[in-house]
């Protein structure tokens, strides 16, 4: 009966997710989108090729437009880090969001590669970097699964945490 239980949960909860759309689950988690900003350099914040798009990397902005920085490991906690990859994953739904319109559009987060600024001696980037990834998950579902590399980095722009790129499958 317990795994009978178990097993009518998680279709539930599956059932649940395919039925919300990425806004709903955003709404739902009280993230609130905001305008991309704009690239620090010569750059633009995403590149579209076909059904691909590369996006730019993006670092953990909070709310009030100032950034987390420090290095994990000496400055930050491996949870404040995975934090801040949290908030570099929302500014990229921000940057999707003014690009597609409907978040409905991603088909698939295909590939991210997070950096992070740590000490020499930290290892645990991979745990960091799953603030993106799970974010990705909460939102898309199985659409959110990707591809990845987890790095450290000596220093990042601006003394930034994280910084994090991506590249998106879209549908037309």
């Amino acid at each position: 009966m317990k795994k009978y239980s178990l097993f009518l949960i998680t279709v539930l909860i599956a059932q649940t997710m395919q039925a919300q759309t990425p806004e709903e689950r955003l709404k739902e988690k009280r993230i609130i989108l905001t305008t991309p900003s704009a690239p620090v350099a010569n750059y633009v914040n995403l590149v579209r090729v076909g059904n691909l798009l590369f996006l730019s990397g993006k670092g953990p902005a909070k709310p009030d437009g100032s950034y987390i920085t420090g290095k994990v490991g000496k400055d930050l906690t491996p949870e404040q880090g995975y934090e801040a990859a949290r908030l570099a994953a929302i500014s990229h739904l921000s940057v999707l969001k003014t690009e597609l319109g409907d978040l409905t559009k991603v088909k698939r987060i295909v590939k991210v590669l997070g950096m992070v600024n740590c000490t020499d001696d930290f290892k645990d980037q991979p745990k960091v970097i799953n603030g993106y990834s799970d974010l990705m998950v909460e939102i898309f579902g199985e659409k959110g699964k990707h591809a990845r590399s987890a790095v450290g980095m000596n220093a990042l722009p601006m003394g930034i945490a994280v910084e994090v790129e991506v590249i998106v499958e879209v549908e037309d």
